[in-house]
């Protein structure tokens, strides 16, 4: 009993550190406080509820319909981990790079953002692709797909807490930054970047072994 809590207790850590480092709360609230930016408190609060809760739902789809969608397009796990490990790797990398750093806030704050637009907000870009991109449903696909309901449930509970935190975030976020500053935000940024990479290597390296049998 106490191994299967064990295990059940690692694919846990396995699988948040995985979604944190893709979904990267702490990177989207610039772009959150940037598009909110014409808002009051409650406009705001508003958003941060309804982005949170339509990227859970994208997620909670792709998870629960995974095997589906494999059978459906003839699509093997050892295949989606390969091309997910890739998909991973490369945003870990430009995180790191700081290639499309401030690129995407920049075009998102051309036009100011009312209140009455907040639910377009809610669902692009906040929802998708920053909280709920292809990099989170890949990951959350690949760990559900293999597993059980068990870790099924776990997936989604994971997703819910870092769902929950990144809501926290957003309604701090003009303190946080005012504390720790945007020279440290893009330090940990970078760091986030690079476990991404990492785990996006660890990801292709076990769907070429799968895929090729080794």
């Amino acid at each position: 009993m106490m191994s299967l809590f064990d295990n059940y207790f690692a694919f846990a850590t396995t699988v948040f550190m995985g979604l944190l480092a893709i979904v990267n709360p702490i990177s989207a609230i610039p772009v959150f406080m940037e598009l909110t930016s014409y808002m009051d408190k409650k406009a705001k609060r508003n958003i941060a509820t309804k982005s949170v809760l339509i990227a859970f739902c994208i997620i909670l789809v792709f998870s629960v319909a995974g095997k589906l969608i494999f059978h459906v397009f003839g699509i093997t796990l050892a295949a989606l981990r390969v091309t997910g490990g890739i998909l991973v790797f490369v945003i870990g990398y430009e995180m790191v790079r700081g290639k499309n750093e401030n690129v995407q806030s920049e075009k998102l704050g051309d036009q100011p953002v009312k209140a009455d637009q907040g639910i377009s907000v809610a669902i692009t870009p906040l929802a998708m692709p920053l909280l709920a991109g292809p990099g989170a449903i890949t990951t959350s696909m690949s760990y559900s797909a293999a597993k059980d309901l068990t870790h099924l449930a776990i997936v989604m509970a994971v997703y819910a807490i870092i769902c929950y935190i990144t809501y926290l975030l957003f309604i701090a976020g003009e303190r946080i930054v005012s504390i720790i500053g945007t020279n440290v935000m893009m330090v940990i940024t970078k760091m986030m970047g690079l476990i991404l990479a990492v785990i996006g290597v660890q990801m292709f390296a076990l769907g070429l072994k799968e895929l090729f049998n080794f």
